[in-house]
């Protein structure tokens, strides 16, 4: 963890204005938008880019994949800039936290997966990288996207570590524990093989 010096007051207001940052749902945004339906009736319900792509719309699941990454980055990078690297961990947890329960549906969000990695690569940029290589390299073998960001995520401190971030690690763990727990239905259909692979409707 960095250590602790901006003002208490300073690091609530950061994760309160990450949380709302977070929170704002592009994947049902852009579908809404684009006439393609109610993204919670779709596929797996999840409001991120993969269950985006399920609408057979790859234009919006990029810009889902985009827009859910960069509120992520965004928030980090500006919490760095104006406050101090603590608030840029605080903006990263907190970001990330209002993906996954945003206010605006009932606290019932998304996965998480894009703006992890987001946040990881406003965080560290090199560990960032060597995270959505992990994703691209298991997504290329397997064609299972939920597999390829459990790969992704379970390896993210081991990154930070070895690249020589070590006082990102105890946040990466966290983030990835959540990201398991949130993949957790996932895990069931993996074991029983029966996960559909990417760009399945």
């Amino acid at each position: 963890m960095p250590d602790v010096t901006s003002a208490p007051l300073l690091l609530l207001l950061t994760a309160a204005l990450s949380y709302l940052l977070g929170s704002v749902p592009f994947g049902i945004v852009i579908t809404r938008a684009l006439g393609l339906g109610d993204l919670r009736k779709i596929g797996s319900g999840n409001i991120g880019a993969t269950n985006v792509l399920r609408t057979g719309n790859k234009g919006a699941a990029l810009a889902t994949l985009l827009l859910d990454a960069g509120k992520g980055g965004i928030a980090v990078l500006a919490a760095r800039a104006l406050i101090g690297p603590d608030a840029a961990q605080v903006a990263a947890l907190f970001s990330f936290l209002g993906h996954l329960f945003p206010v605006w549906l009932g606290f019932k969000g998304g996965k998480g997966v894009a703006t992890f990695l987001g946040t990881l690569l406003a965080l560290a940029w090199p560990a960032g990288l060597a995270a959505c290589a992990t994703w691209a390299v298991t997504a290329a073998l397997s064609r299972i996207s939920s597999l390829s960001a459990l790969v992704a995520a379970a390896l993210s401190p081991v990154w930070l570590w070895l690249l020589g971030y070590p006082q990102m690690t105890v946040l990466a763990i966290a983030l990835a524990a959540l990201i398991f727990i949130r993949h957790s239905a996932n895990i069931a259909r993996l074991r029983a093989g029966t996960e559909p692979r990417i760009g399945k409707k």
